[in-house]
């Protein structure tokens, strides 16, 4: 394993995002100009540069950051280095919005929909990233869909299933493991940016996600650490990322 540090959320650079593991490398670019995907696919070709590297080194990428965005530059990469990953997606929410289907337009809830091929193409066409087909695809949880993404997993071949039915639809092959944090619900991690109620606790999520470490080949991890600054959000997950680089 080998831990890199994204401290951005989206284009935004965050120094001091508080991380429940200590780097071996972090990624910090000089953004050029212009939209906020722009940008963003300037910092994600870094991060898929590195990838690659690590991956054809031989060793199992960790990446940590302050959004589910960078996983477009974790999968461009892993594609670099001759893998074809499948994706266990972790999430409250389901990431598959489009600029058209997004009421908030927050950039965060896109990526599923990006790596599968679809979305603003803006990152994909610039660093490479190839679709990931949605039978590939197994999104855990998302409890908290806007009725337009709802409707569109509904007719999706991505499978979508709660955490404790995760261990039935495993997939085989190389597998993209991400987590975003807000899967745990927010009574037992608080301090989340965009919480929601009812979500399964901390100890379930740790199990689930053992379960993928052992009966997958994982090639590479995210870990999206979506919390307020001071809210000590890395040290209630610490025992989970402590899982993810124990593998």
């Amino acid at each position: 394993m080998t831990v890199i540090a994204v401290p951005y959320h989206l284009d935004e650079h965050l120094p001091g995002l508080e991380l429940p593991l200590a780097p071996d490398h972090t990624v910090v670019a000089d953004l050029p100009e212009g939209g906020r995907w722009q940008r963003m696919a300037a910092l994600y070709e870094q991060v898929a540069t590195l990838v690659a590297e690590e991956v054809g080194a031989g060793r199992v990428p960790v990446v940590l950051s302050g959004d589910c965005t960078t996983s477009l530059g974790v999968v461009a990469g892993l594609q670099q280095a001759g893998r074809a990953p499948a994706l266990v997606w972790f999430d409250a929410h389901g990431d598959v919005q489009t600029p058209e289907t997004s009421t908030s337009g927050y950039l965060g809830g896109f990526p599923v929909r990006q790596l599968v091929g679809g979305s603003d193409r803006t990152v994909a066409e610039h660093i490479g990233l190839r679709p990931v087909p949605e039978r590939d695809v197994v999104l855990v949880d998302a409890r908290d869909l806007d009725p337009a993404e709802a409707e569109y997993l509904a007719g999706a071949a991505i499978r979508r299933v709660p955490v404790a039915g995760l261990p039935g639809v495993l997939p085989s092959g190389p597998v993209y493991l991400h987590l975003d944090v807000d899967v745990v619900d927010p009574e037992e991690l608080p301090g989340l940016l965009f919480p929601s109620p009812d979500g399964p606790g901390l100890a379930d999520v740790t199990a689930a996600v053992h379960a993928v470490l052992h009966s997958c080949d994982v090639v590479a991890i995210g870990l999206a650490c979506t919390w307020h600054p001071g809210t000590g959000g890395n040290r209630v997950i610490a025992s989970l990322a402590e899982e993810l680089v124990a593998g």
